[in-house]
């Protein structure tokens, strides 16, 4: 077999090759970028940046030594970001999906639950509500709340003022205990050791091993309707919806590039209509398919899967057209700044692909570093999926749909208005 000639062909094809810049960073440039993107996602906070903490709204309705010690417990903790509400204005706010977890310290808990503390039967019941997007989040927020609750309530009970009156009041209720005689004695015994202890003005105590957790929990995932479970297909269709209609757009783009290449758009610009014209048409059909396409599969989705619009119709309707229209006109930006079908292929498939990363249709954004999930807010994608979560199964009404709505409409009109000035009439 000759060498040379293989060698001039393998030097022919490099020499292409790096010869389309824009080529030649998807290349390598999508690889690192996706490749870091992930890492960044599942490293934490590591050494660079700060952690995003889990947003908790608490409601203290007892507003007692014990609850108001538990709130401050919870508010110091680098974790969580912690902000108080009433208990309406707290199940509203994590049904939108503002904030994933709410507590609420019921009135009388921080007796009930020093009482508790030591076996007593009536334990009290915290009340928590969450978005059953993030389970994850709730699962590390029951965790944090309960070391917080032990530790605040063990030490008001073997330190504080209103601990000895709960160990004076408990001593005084030991015999309505359901437990045996034996156990009795040795908890009066306790009881007794810990009033000696508190009459000595001793230095606070941590709380001791081997306590009983002083709380239940009722815990109700915030949907649109009570009792109805979350479905997660809803939020799956529409990142997906939104994934797919943005790939629909780049094959839009890349068939303006080739009609300009075939020599097409000389003749339709033979035809008694303006440049403006042409790519409106293109624009527009671009977003009737796209529109169909989310209409399609939200029909599967709810004939199949019992994924519901529990929102508002009209505000569904409108964020998918939003939807469409911001894709359509994504397919003609691409083409604007294309240059060869090929090389622009890959510049739109890495765009694409990003968008749809930071919008959350892969990870929910919710396991983003803080600096992260600010960053999403300037992604279209992440407009259209919260929009399209809003009106399905969290079912927030025809408001819910009005920011994404101008947002998406926002970035349409940014997309066509950059694609009209560097469009090339040129043929290449």
């Amino acid at each position: 077999m000759a060498v040379t000639p293989l060698l001039a062909m393998v030097r022919k094809d490099l020499q292409i090759f790096f010869s389309d810049r824009r080529a030649v960073i998807m290349a390598f440039a999508a690889p690192i970028a996706i490749g870091s993107f992930f890492g960044a996602i599942f490293s934490g906070a590591g050494n660079n940046g700060e952690a995003a903490r889990i947003r908790v709204i608490v409601v203290d309705q007892d507003a007692g030594e014990i609850s108001k010690a538990i709130v401050a417990a919870i508010t110091a903790d680098n974790n969580l970001e912690v902000r108080t509400a009433t208990a309406e204005q707290a199940r509203d706010t994590v049904r939108k999906g503002d904030v994933s977890v709410g507590v609420v310290i019921p009135k009388g808990f921080g007796d009930a639950a020093g009482t508790a503390l030591f076996g007593g039967d009536d334990k009290p019941q915290l009340e928590i509500f969450y978005d059953p997007s993030r389970n994850a989040e709730l699962g590390m927020v029951r965790g944090m709340l309960t070391g917080h609750v032990m530790e605040v309530v063990s030490r008001e009970m073997f330190a504080g003022e209103r601990g000895r009156k709960l160990v004076d009041d408990t001593l005084g209720q030991i015999d309505t205990f359901d437990m045996p005689p034996e156990q009795a004695k040795a908890l009066k015994d306790l009881l007794n050791s810990v009033r000696t202890y508190n009459s000595a003005n001793a230095a606070t105590a941590d709380a001791a091993p081997g306590l009983s957790v002083p709380y239940t929990v009722r815990e109700e995932a915030m949907t649109a309707q009570t009792g109805v479970p979350y479905n997660s297909f809803g939020h799956a269709f529409a990142g997906m919806g939104v994934q797919f209609i943005l790939f629909a757009a780049i094959d839009l783009g890349i068939g303006i590039l080739l009609e300009r290449q075939r020599g097409l758009w000389k003749r339709l610009r033979s035809a008694p209509i303006s440049r403006l014209q042409l790519l409106l048409g293109k624009g527009v059909s671009g977003a009737v398919i796209a529109m169909l396409s989310l209409v399609v599969s939200f029909a599967f989705a709810i004939l199949v899967w019992g994924v519901r619009i529990d929102g508002s119709l009209v505000g569904f309707v409108a964020v998918a057209a939003a939807c469409a229209l911001m894709a359509s006109s994504f397919g003609v930006l691409l083409a604007a700044l294309g240059r060869t079908p090929n090389a622009t292929r890959g510049m739109a498939i890495f765009a694409t692909l990003i968008m749809v990363m930071l919008g959350g249709a892969w990870v929910p954004t919710f396991v983003f570093p803080a600096w992260l999930q600010q960053l999403t807010v300037v992604v279209p994608t992440r407009w259209a999926v919260d929009g399209l979560d809003a009106m399905t199964w969290r079912g927030v009404g025809l408001a819910g749909a009005l920011m994404p709505v101008l947002v998406l409409l926002g970035f349409t009109l940014a997309f066509g208005a950059i694609a009209v000035a560097r469009f090339n009439w040129e043929e290449a």
